[in-house]
């Protein structure tokens, strides 16, 4: 008979600081930043912050930069944001089931940067020097020279920890730019590819 020493179980690490799951936040945001991703602005309107004041605009434009975007489906052709919870455009889409994106090219890095600031002035001052069209389906600005551009409808909400997962279907896409590459974002900075 064969001596066979008894089988052991490697041992589970400690969970750390934060969650129970053993992964702290600073890690978990360093592994993700490895992840290279494109970046999109994505737009909305929403209603009059003051209706009874003739003097103020009709609807106010809302504009969001995104690096968590995706295709989820092409039949039918379905689209995915992620959005922090209590955000200005999670908010406003939880009432407002119209959005449009705007995929940036490497020449608009000052688009993304502007619509990512905490503590920016109002979203109708970061639109007025920006060149762009309103959406046939949703009248949302798209951004000129963009290299793609789209137009949803919500779909469908998740909740997902501190985020909300918004599926749009896509009403119009659209190619008005073929000219230069797409902006990235990868280790917390933007990047030009090549």
């Amino acid at each position: 008979m064969l001596n066979t020493p008894p089988a052991t179980t490697p041992p589970v690490p400690a969970p750390r600081a934060g969650h129970a799951e053993g992964v702290s936040n600073d890690e978990f945001r360093a592994a993700m930043s490895r992840l290279a991703a494109g970046v999109v602005l994505v737009t909305a309107q929403e209603p009059p912050l003051d209706p009874d004041d003739p003097m103020s605009p009709k609807v106010e434009d809302v504009g969001m930069t995104a690096t968590a975007f995706m295709s989820v489906s092409l039949d039918p052709p379905l689209v995915l944001v992620s959005l922090r919870d209590g955000s200005r455009m999670d908010d406003l889409l939880a009432e407002q089931p119209l959005w449009a994106v705007s995929v940036l090219s490497e020449s608009q890095r000052h688009i993304a940067g502007r619509f990512a600031m905490k503590g920016r002035i109002s979203d109708r001052l970061l639109f007025e020097d920006i060149p762009y069209v309103r959406g046939e389906a949703t009248s949302a600005p798209l951004v000129g020279g963009a290299l793609a551009t789209l137009e949803c409808r919500t779909e469908q909400r998740v909740p997902a920890g501190d985020h909300t997962l918004v599926i749009g279907r896509v009403l119009t896409a659209a190619v008005p730019s073929a000219d230069g590459g797409p902006l990235a974002y990868f280790r917390g900075r933007y990047r030009q590819l090549g």
